[in-house]
């Protein structure tokens, strides 16, 4: 419908969108030849295609690395390669996905707004402000710890929330690999899923969440497979999210950079109120990257409120008149604006992946399946990248020996913080498995808190252990 999309709609950012458009169809043409690789394509996010060649040149790997990597990946071109590649640590983050998924979390009182709010349109300001959020966090271009099976990450002492993901789905490669100089492929034929689940007083969270990817050779588009609903306690409403896809560029040659192109679309599933958010794409010489424009609209599809931003600075709200044009007598007012940074941080982090990455947003006895016991991301986080790879190596070969393990028993992984459902979510890029919070975490904690027991555990004395069987030690 036309005026779900803001670059069809007529109204106030049409003739921008327009304009950007025709930027970035000409960002996207291949530079054929260039460095003597067949349709390799570089795009420089400053620049033009003539600056291609100078680009490729740039970025954080060795030539002989690049080369190996591009003779390697060649034939996965068009493919989704989610579950494919093992990278070396030298491109990770200290960091795991269910880590990651956390970031989420950082704006979390925007949601606390949009509970207290008695407008319906606010409350789509609000709640959209809050998914827009975590894209400054997402623009990191270092690679996240694939979770281990049973893995968790638990944070408290954040906005009154609890917060508690799993890891409930793993890779399930077979034991072929191909080993090119630093590089690891591994076949698998299962997505690793993970599933979270917050809340607060103000407002429920819970996602089911994998990604399905398309490998282009020095890009590669990743599609949010996955499904978010918020909850908002005080009348009931329910939020369901869908995200844009994203594109990594210049994954081999060049400076690795994120774009997010495409539409964010937050429909309150109670009302059928909706806001439709358009993340333009990155044109030539930076031209409406990180720009967002879109409209709130009522069940009738008429907009009520325009939104504006960059998802890397803030996001501004005014209400409009029927075309989508602002209503005389108003101005646009602020509705989130990006805290500030730490200056010159290695790996571009937040205060607030900082706290995540901490003790100090754990629990006071910390489940020993948390991302923050993992050796290899303290090992990274300690700079040793070496005893990182080995710690990562590691714990994959005793996840495989995990695997065999419970398949000679004849045995089923099963989730302990959530229930696999008989429901099947539809998503832009496929249909989806739900899982569900079944409860337990929350009785987990209400039968420590009333334990008579006030022994002090020292956290880093515990052994990272999200193994359901024992005796492990990989062969």
């Amino acid at each position: 419908m036309a005026q779900d999309d803001p670059k069809q709609s007529g109204g106030f950012f049409a003739s921008i969108a327009n304009s950007l458009s025709n930027f970035s169809s000409a960002m996207t043409k291949s530079v054929n030849g260039l460095l003597g690789y067949e349709g390799l394509e570089v795009v420089n996010p400053e620049g033009g295609t003539e600056d291609a060649e100078e680009e490729a040149r740039r970025g954080r790997w060795k030539q002989e690395d690049r080369d190996s990597y591009w003779k390697m990946m060649q034939k996965y071109i068009g493919s989704d390669v989610t579950s494919m590649v093992t990278l070396p640590v030298l491109i990770f983050e200290p960091m795991s996905m269910l880590q990651k998924m956390a970031e989420l979390m950082e704006y979390s009182y925007l949601l606390d707004m949009a509970d207290e709010c008695e407008d319906p349109y606010m409350r789509l300001v609000y709640s959209t402000s809050w998914a827009i959020s975590v894209y400054y966090a997402y623009q990191r271009t270092w690679k996240p710890f694939n979770p281990i099976l049973g893995e968790t990450y638990e944070m408290v002492n954040h906005g009154g929330i609890t917060f508690i993901a799993e890891q409930v789905i793993s890779l399930n490669g077979c034991h072929f690999k191909v080993l090119i100089r630093h590089f690891s492929l591994q076949v698998s034929h299962h997505p690793p899923m993970s599933a979270g689940h917050a809340e607060n007083e103000h407002f429920i969270y819970d996602i089911s969440s994998k990604v399905k990817t398309k490998f282009l050779g020095n890009s590669i588009d990743i599609y949010p497979l996955g499904r978010t609903r918020v909850t908002l306690k005080r009348d009931g409403v329910v939020l369901d999210l869908v995200p844009p896809p994203t594109k990594v560029n210049n994954l081999i040659f060049g400076r690795t950079w994120v774009d997010s192109p495409g539409e964010m679309i937050m429909t309150n599933l109670t009302t059928g109120d909706k806001a439709v958010l358009y993340f333009q794409p990155c044109g030539w010489f930076g031209a409406g990257r990180y720009e967002i424009d879109g409209y709130v609209y009522n069940a009738a599809e008429e907009p009520q409120i325009l939104m504006t931003g960059k998802w890397n600075e803030s996001m501004s709200y005014q209400p409009c008149d029927g075309e989508g044009e602002p209503l005389p007598g108003t101005e646009l007012k602020e509705a989130w604006r990006v805290a500030d940074a730490p200056k010159n941080d290695k790996f571009q982090y937040t205060y607030f992946a900082h706290k995540i990455n901490s003790f100090d947003s754990a629990p006071k006895k910390l489940l020993a399946s948390d991302s923050r016991l993992r050796a290899d991301r303290y090992a990274l986080e300690q700079g040793d990248l070496s005893k990182a790879g080995f710690e990562k190596m590691s714990l994959e070969e005793r996840q495989r020996a995990e695997k065999k393990n419970r398949e000679e028993k004849g045995h089923k992984f099963t989730p302990k913080w959530f229930d696999l459902t008989n429901e099947v979510a539809a998503t832009p890029w496929g249909d989806l498995e739900v899982y569900q919070y079944n409860g337990k975490y929350a009785q987990h904690w209400a039968a420590i808190d009333s334990s008579s027991s006030s022994e002090e555990i020292d956290i880093m004395s515990i052994e990272f252990n999200p193994w359901q069987y024992e005796d492990l030690a990989a062969n």
